[in-house]
């Protein structure tokens, strides 16, 4: 049973990403200033609050963007795959890291120093406005996603987090209707964070969808079954 990617077929660069945002040529000046390196999963590549010296730019597998609060507990801001830019806010302005990055399976990246990262922006236009238009594409989410916390129940903000895993990261395991496999390695804790709730209303969240049928739960993995009634739900 052969499994592709929902959203993209290419493994270096997903939609809305600032790889698949750039030409060709852009993309090669970009990599080109960098130097490659592998990250192992659970390896940091950045540290929250540490100063900040380059930017990476992902090429393979898919990192956890996070921060610990006041209590010691880890709320998972974002995820971000192939093609996406870290570490971006602080080669611009010069401020301490805003949050973590840790890999969440192997993960390949290009590594460019901050100095080099705004020579590009200064001499390519094209580079800068991808930058921008990125920046703003994650504003708006972030945005979204603050509503979220006064709009939705948690079963609501569960099935969302779902939802855009499935599109953006999830495989088809079966037919253009098929189920869907998402296999980041997520965990309950992990998922709670992100949704603003505590590990107990998500785990009863995810229940309550395997009793409609909607998702299967593995360990680090989730099934949906239907995505267009998970889909439904989080509207």
């Amino acid at each position: 049973m052969s499994a592709r990617h929902v959203s993209t077929d290419r493994e270096w660069s997903e939609p809305g990403s600032l790889l698949d945002r750039l030409s060709p040529a852009e993309r090669s000046a970009l990599l080109d200033a960098g130097t490659p390196r592998r990250f192992v999963a659970g390896a940091p590549l950045m540290r929250e609050g540490e100063p900040s010296d380059h930017v990476f730019v992902l090429t393979s597998g898919h990192v956890k963007v996070c921060f610990a609060d006041r209590n010691g507990r880890e709320a998972l801001l974002a995820i971000r795959g192939p093609g996406d830019l870290l570490g971006d806010l602080s080669a611009v302005d010069g401020e301490p890291r805003s949050a973590a990055v840790v890999a969440l399976g192997p993960v390949r990246a290009h590594v460019v120093s901050a100095a080099r990262f705004r020579e590009l922006l200064a001499n390519r236009p094209a580079l800068a406005v991808a930058v921008l238009e990125l920046l703003v594409t994650r504003l708006r989410d972030a945005d979204r996603k603050r509503v979220e916390f006064g709009a939705y129940d948690t079963g609501g903000r569960v099935a969302r987090r779902l939802v855009e895993l499935a599109r953006r990261y999830g495989e088809r395991m079966a037919g253009p209707d098929g189920p869907v496999r998402i296999t980041l390695g997520l965990t309950q804790d992990e998922l709670a964070g992100w949704t603003g709730a505590s590990r107990e209303a998500v785990a009863k969240a995810l229940a309550g969808f395997r009793a409609q049928g909607w998702v299967e739960t593995r360990r680090r993995e989730v099934v949906v079954l239907d995505l267009d009634a998970l889909t439904r739900h989080a509207r």
